[in-house]
């Protein structure tokens, strides 16, 4: 631990502290949790976020949308609006936020995409407003106590395992590691491509699961490159010399990693997560670009930024440049992929909703 980490203990203590507190207020039924009759998965994760919980919740959708009618509710990080909302074809980044936003324009048929601070009132909306509903996802719900789920899966990032990270403000953990313990499957997200078997082993030492919980490998598959609406005259170019790669995600190095193998010189703009692009956003990304002396150029953003990127005032500064946003999918490693798929259905087929509540 470097040493302004190691200033920033105490304050780590004092809101872990705080935090305990909450959960003991939950344990002893204080303050309640509210179960429901209807199959609920919680995915979340114990960090501030940049564990992949969007690809995860995507691989959800693909999994059990054939079979059931689901819907999406999370919180709508960065939205300009309060209460609950059913995504529809007027939804932008402002009403929903970006992830509900790349659920609903990814997925059409038979997903529905809701947000709601209050997860409780959020799932109640969403059963009364269709007694067809089969399965619902909640995004980012591990710290949401108030709601528990049927089924929670907690991700941890392969190079930041909750395990080796610390409270904020010295770390990045949000919660305490000991509520690793609520949760039914933990996937560890981001790992290498290949996966040894020596690896699996002393990462399941590191974490030690119990008996009960299920522990998956994934990691990221890229997609092929899609042109921004509005820059579809553009096509990938191959042999490409430079990227100028922008992103406003939590952690954007798996992503890097996979693109300096497709160029040249990689050009990298960070942003905070969920940013909100400016005019001086767009200035800086288009003098990065014109500032490159190649002629075999391109720049590429995440799916996610490009969310808040369809109705921005500012995309048309960056003119007619081959801009691409790249998709992402997770992917299991071996039987894992397997093995982790039945058990969501297993679950899901057991606990059929009960209709008769409502």
């Amino acid at each position: 631990m470097d040493f302004w980490k190691v200033l920033l203990i105490p304050f780590a203590c004092l809101y872990g502290f705080v935090v305990r507190i909450r959960h003991v207020l939950f344990n002893a039924n204080i303050l309640k949790s509210e179960s429901f009759s209807i199959p609920v998965i919680g995915v979340g994760n114990l960090s501030l976020g940049g564990t992949g919980k969007t690809p995860v919740v995507e691989y959800l959708i693909r999994l059990l949308s054939d079979e059931s009618k689901l819907a999406v509710l999370s919180r709508g990080y960065g939205r300009n609006t309060k209460g609950f909302l059913i995504a529809n074809q007027y939804s932008g980044h402002k009403d929903i936020g970006d992830e509900s936003l790349q659920y609903h324009n990814k997925f059409t048929q038979n997903v529905k995409v809701a947000v709601c601070e209050d997860r409780r009132e959020g799932i109640t909306n969403l059963m009364q407003d269709d007694e067809n509903l089969d399965v619902i996802l909640l995004d980012d719900s591990f710290q949401h106590r108030y709601v528990k789920p049927g089924l929670s899966i907690l991700l941890t990032d392969f190079h930041n395992l909750y395990m080796k990270d610390y409270l904020l403000p010295a770390g990045t953990l949000r919660d305490v590691v000991s509520e690793a313990k609520r949760a039914d499957i933990i996937i560890v997200t981001k790992t290498y491509k290949v996966l040894s078997p020596i690896t699996r082993r002393r990462i399941k030492g590191i974490l030690k699961p119990h008996e009960n919980q299920s522990l998956y490998f994934s990691y990221l598959s890229y997609g092929n490159l899609i042109p921004f609406p509005g820059f579809d005259d553009h096509k990938s170019p191959k042999n490409v010399s430079t990227i100028v790669l922008f992103c406003g995600i939590a952690n954007s190095y798996p992503l890097q990693e996979y693109l300096r193998d497709m160029c040249v010189d990689l050009l990298v703009l960070d942003f905070p997560d969920h940013h909100t692009y400016r005019k001086k956003d767009m200035n800086l990304i288009s003098r990065t670009y014109d500032d490159a002396f190649t002629r075999n150029k391109i720049i590429i953003t995440t799916e996610k930024d490009a969310m808040r990127l369809i109705k921005s005032d500012y995309i048309s500064m960056l003119g007619n440049v081959p801009l691409f946003y790249i998709p992402i999918e997770v992917k299991f490693h071996g039987l894992d992929n397997a093995n982790f798929s039945n058990q969501i259905k297993k679950y899901v087929s057991e606990n059929k909703r009960d209709i008769s509540v409502y």
